[in-house]
C-alpha cells in the first residue's frame, strides 16, 4: 500500500471549507483506484435531525460523507456542496472519513445529557461503503452502542455488514437493533449503470438471508422504485418475490425522489441511457423532488399486495425507523468550520 501524495499525518491542501486539519490520501489499489479520502477529526458525531424533517428518528451517526456506491439517484449528493465539493463525480470519489468516530461516539454516549435515544445509521450515506473495509469504523461504533445498551438501526446496500455479524448479535442481546437492506429492483443490467459501486442485488439479498439465519430479522427497503424503469407490475412482482425468497421480515417501498444535486445528476444519466424518458420525468417531477402522491400510493399498494401474497408480514412498530424518506445533514451555519459540521 502506498500513498500517492502524502505521508501519514501531513495536512493536505483541501477544499476551502475543510480548514487545515485534514489528511488527504489516495490508495494505489484496484478497489480504491480513483477515490480520494479526506480524513478529518470530527468535533461531534451524534447529529440531531432537523425539527422540520419528517423522520421517525431524532438522532443519526454518519461516519462518512460522500459514497463510492455512486448511485446516480442518491439524495445526499447535495450535502457535498456544503463542503465545497462536486455533487456529481466528486460525491462518488471524494470521501470524507471521520476517523475518530468510534471514540467520539463512546464519549458522547457517556455524557450526562444523553438519554439513550435511538440512533439511526445509513440515513445519509452508506456506513458500509467500500471505505469501511479500509477504515473499520463500524466495529467501534457498534461496540460503543452495545456497551451502553443504546438502541440503533442500520440501513445499508453493503455486504460488508456481515463482517460485524457477531457484534450485531451481541448488541441485539442487550438492546433494540434494527437492520435493513436496500434493494429497489433485481434487474442486473440496470443495476450496473444506476448503482455501479454497489454489490449486486442478489448479493444484498444474500445479506438478508444470512442475518435471518442467525436470528436477526432483516427488512428490505425497496428503494428507489424508478418510474418507467422498474415499476411495471411484472417488475414489482419479480422484486418482491426475490425479497420474500431471501427471508425478509418486511418490505417497505419508496418511489424515487430527486432533490437538488441528485436531480441534475440523475437526469444527466437518464439522457445518456434512456433519452426517451427525460420528458416524462420532467413532467412527473415538475412540482418538486417527490413523485406525485397518486404514483406513490399506487406503488405502495401494489407492493403491499404482493408482499401479502408472498407471505411477508407488515413491519413491526419501530422496525423501520431508519427506512422512511432519508434526510441529509443540514447545511452548515454561516461561519461554521468543517470540523464542527462533521
Amino acid at each position: 500500500m502506498r500513498w500517492n501524495n502524502l505521508s501519514e499525518g501531513t495536512p493536505a491542501a483541501a477544499p476551502a471549507l475543510f480548514g487545515t486539519e485534514v489528511v488527504t490520501r489516495t490508495f494505489d489499489t484496484p478497489e480504491f483506484r480513483g477515490i480520494t479520502f479526506h480524513e478529518v477529526r470530527a468535533r461531534s458525531i451524534v447529529n440531531r435531525v432537523p425539527a422540520a424533517s419528517r423522520m421517525p428518528f431524532v438522532w443519526t451517526v454518519n461516519p462518512y460523507r460522500g459514497c463510492s456506491h455512486a448511485c446516480v439517484y442518491c439524495f445526499a449528493r447535495k450535502t457535498h456542496s456544503y463542503l465545497d465539493l462536486d455533487t456529481g463525480t466528486g460525491f462518488d470519489t471524494q470521501i470524507v472519513v471521520k476517523v475518530n468516530a468510534p471514540q467520539l461516539l463512546r464519549r458522547e454516549l457517556a455524557a450526562a445529557r444523553w438519554r439513550g435515544e435511538h440512533i439511526a445509521m445509513g440515513t445519509n450515506v452508506d456506513c458500509y461503503q467500500r471505505a469501511e473495509g479500509r477504515y473499520r469504523l463500524m466495529p467501534g461504533i457498534i461496540s460503543a452502542l452495545r456497551d451502553r445498551a443504546n438502541p440503533f438501526s442500520i440501513l445499508t446496500k453493503g455486504t460488508l455488514i456481515l463482517r460485524d455479524l457477531e457484534l450485531l448479535r451481541q448488541a441485539a442481546d442487550v438492546t433494540d437493533v434494527g437492520v435493513s437492506v436496500s434493494v429497489g429492483f433485481v434487474d442486473r443490467a440496470l443495476w450496473r449503470t444506476v448503482e455501479p459501486g454497489t454489490p449486486a442485488p442478489e448479493r444484498r439479498l444474500g445479506v438478508v438471508r444470512a442475518l435471518a439465519d442467525v436470528g436477526i430479522p432483516c427488512g428490505v427497503l425497496m428503494a428507489p422504485v424508478l418510474p418507467y424503469l422498474t415499476d411495471s407490475p411484472a417488475q414489482l412482482r419479480e422484486t418482491v418475490r426475490a425479497i420474500a425468497a431471501a427471508g425478509a421480515s418486511s418490505v417497505t417501498p419508496l418511489a424515487l425522489h430527486l432533490r437538488p444535486g441528485a436531480h441534475e445528476w440523475y437526469l444527466s444519466w437518464l439522457a445518456r441511457h434512456h433519452p426517451g424518458l427525460v420528458r416524462r420525468y420532467e413532467v412527473m417531477y415538475a412540482d418538486g423532488a417527490y413523485a406525485p402522491r397518486w404514483y406513490q400510493r399506487r406503488i405502495t399498494g401494489q407492493v403491499h399486495e404482493l408482499a401479502a401474497e408472498y407471505g411477508i408480514g407488515p413491519a413491526r412498530r419501530g422496525q423501520h425507523r431508519n427506512l422512511s424518506e432519508p434526510s441529509p445533514e443540514p447545511a452548515p451555519e454561516e461561519g461554521a468550520t468543517q470540523l464542527t459540521l462533521l
